[in-house]
């Protein structure tokens, strides 16, 4: 049984027992969250597609913990112009791990 949930303004494909990893969220670790924009959930092949959510689903979850993602550099250069710059990003992240799929 999996399901897609709009979590933070993003779309993840989630399944009972994984963890994802979504933009920052609000509350402690060990937190209990609830999603309920559950726009698609298919249960052993019974597919059931909201318009825009399914009515009744939601998806459960705990906050393992907060981090930050790798460093991604940014590197600018213009040729011949004496021009460079370096600059670095991390992403602070939240580690999901959904415990239940209720349709």
């Amino acid at each position: 049984m999996y399901a897609i949930v709009e979590i933070a303004g993003q779309q993840f494909k989630v399944e009972k027992g994984r963890h994802v990893f979504t933009h920052r969220l609000e509350g402690d670790a060990n937190a209990e969250l609830e999603f309920d924009k559950v726009l698609l959930v298919d249960n052993d092949g019974t597919v059931s597609v909201g318009a825009p959510t399914v009515k009744g689903a939601k998806v459960k979850g705990t906050i393992l913990e907060h981090l930050r993602g790798d460093k991604v550099i940014v590197f600018k250069k213009k040729r011949r112009k004496s021009y460079q710059k370096s600059n670095g990003h991390r992403q602070y992240l939240t580690k999901v791990m959904i415990d239940d799929i209720v349709a």
